[in-house]
């Protein structure tokens, strides 16, 4: 009785936050990881992708994901204020548009109020050779600044992050 109580209670995507800080640059991500569990992640809707080419996706499962920068920041070269935002992606073959939002505290489903969108980027998707089962964002540093890594099956993303 007692694992059953415990298995049930336990989300089926569990959130996590991530704190990360890097000259002066302090960020925090809040996001829920959904597993694989199988099925099929991105590809088109009519072979029944979780995540389909071309459809908005919240970057994660339940809540919305969010993002905070401590100071004024460059994504992929364009400028972005400091602040928090909400962080989802439309998803395509060869490249993703990643978008960071003015409007917070949603559920994820739903789609953003597009018109607070403050930063649209692409960034193209990279074959990884290992397959990862959670979805992960991860974030690590080069000379040039942060990378915003998101890994889930054979998909791999580097979004660079550079401090201002």
């Amino acid at each position: 009785y007692v694992a059953y109580r415990v298995l049930a209670s336990r989300p089926l995507s569990p959130s996590q936050t991530i704190t990360y800080s890097y000259h002066g640059l302090d960020l925090k991500l809040v996001y829920c990881r959904p597993f694989k569990k199988a099925r099929l992640i991105f590809g088109q809707s009519k072979d029944g992708a979780l995540v389909p080419n071309g459809k908005y996706w919240r970057l994660g499962a339940n809540e919305a994901t969010e993002i905070t920068f401590s100071m004024d920041i460059n994504v992929v070269g364009k400028p972005l204020k400091a602040g928090s935002y909400r962080l989802y992606a439309v998803p395509k073959e060869l490249s993703w548009e990643i978008s960071f939002n003015n409007e917070l505290g949603k559920w994820g489903y739903d789609e953003p109020d597009y018109s607070k969108d403050v930063l649209k980027i692409n960034v193209p998707v990279e074959r990884s050779p290992s397959e990862t089962e959670q979805f992960t964002i991860s974030f690590n540093n080069d000379s040039t600044g942060v990378n915003m890594n998101l890994d889930w099956d054979k998909t791999h993303l580097r979004v660079p992050i550079g401090v201002q």
